[in-house]
């Protein structure tokens, strides 16, 4: 059965519209959650996920950037977040040898760039989100549940997107 997907279309240099969808999405993560993000270099990985920190209650005291060469930055809110970069790793063993699996069971929220190097160690519960840059400068953010927590969520997640007049669930 092939996974539902919910893809929003967010306006150029929309940073509020970006913002506010963090926030719905954040209104549903729970402690354990795993979200892979995609995209091309530029695509808005980190931007997204630094909107979704804010959301969470990371404060202003801790800047929220790309852990391409620490790996991983974790940032404390109302659930940690553990965001996780693996740009750099060539696969599972190296994902392994850095200590980042441990990342991925975690008691916040983990947040993974490049998550196609996790390969066997890739949970099969998570939210995998491809982000996209189009030619008039629009992100097209897509959804995909994988698991059952994230398929019931679903649902929540698309009455939280309803303010967005491009959602297409």
């Amino acid at each position: 059965m092939a996974a539902e997907q919910t893809t929003i279309r967010i306006g150029r240099d929309d940073e509020a519209a970006l913002a506010a969808f963090a926030a719905g999405l954040a209104a549903v993560l729970t402690a354990g959650d795993v979200l892979f993000l995609f995209g091309g270099l530029g695509a808005g990985k980190t931007t997204l996920t630094q909107h979704l920190a804010r959301a969470l209650g990371v404060g202003d005291e801790q800047y929220v950037s790309s852990p391409t060469f620490a790996l991983l930055h974790t940032y404390e809110g109302r659930l940690p977040v553990h965001h996780m970069d693996c740009y750099r790793l060539a696969g599972e063993d190296d994902v392994e040898d850095a200590g980042l699996a441990d990342a991925l069971e975690t008691d916040g929220v983990a947040l993974v760039e490049w998550p196609e190097r996790l390969g066997a160690l890739a949970p099969l519960v998570r939210l995998v989100i491809h982000l996209e840059v189009e030619a008039d400068g629009a992100r097209r953010v897509s959804l995909q549940p994988r698991g059952e927590r994230w398929r019931r969520s679903l649902s929540d997640m698309a009455r939280a997107l309803n303010t967005f007049p491009s959602a297409n669930h």
